[in-house]
């Protein structure tokens, strides 16, 4: 099963994403803590493409892939930003930056995830979510 969306680079447009998750949730059944994993994740890539990546102009897009079969499920985001240094970000744990109100949606994503991969220098995340959580 295969979902795609695509998107303005408007914060208002983040509930696009939610309601493709939503549909994900009810029509492939996935387990809750599944779901929940899946929607924090992708809500900070959506927020992050749209805020940081396309720097919330409006004329560029955020294109999201959701890919579902029997073990797995990939979500790529891709944004038309210049991308990042995603192997040298802060850690928001750190003393120095637990007060910091930025910094940790890279963070989230990597820890609700199983696997989180960057490519075209970080202006396309894939992130995969194991169905059966003995992987």
């Amino acid at each position: 099963m295969e979902k795609r969306v695509k998107i303005t680079s408007e914060i208002e447009n983040l509930h696009i994403v939610e309601r493709a998750v939503d549909e994900l949730f009810v029509t492939c059944h996935i387990d809750p803590v599944v779901y929940g994993n899946l929607m924090v994740a992708s809500m900070e890539a959506a927020n992050n493409a749209i805020t940081h990546g396309n720097k919330l102009n409006p004329a560029k897009f955020v294109a999201f892939n959701f890919s579902l079969d029997e073990e797995q499920l990939e979500v790529t985001v891709k944004d038309e930003g210049p991308g990042f240094d995603y192997a040298h970000l802060p850690d928001p744990t750190s003393p120095a930056n637990i007060e910091n109100m930025n910094g940790r949606g890279v963070f989230l994503m990597s820890k609700l995830s199983d696997k989180i991969e960057f490519e075209d220098n970080g202006s396309f995340v894939r992130m995969l979510f194991y169905l059966h959580k003995d992987k």
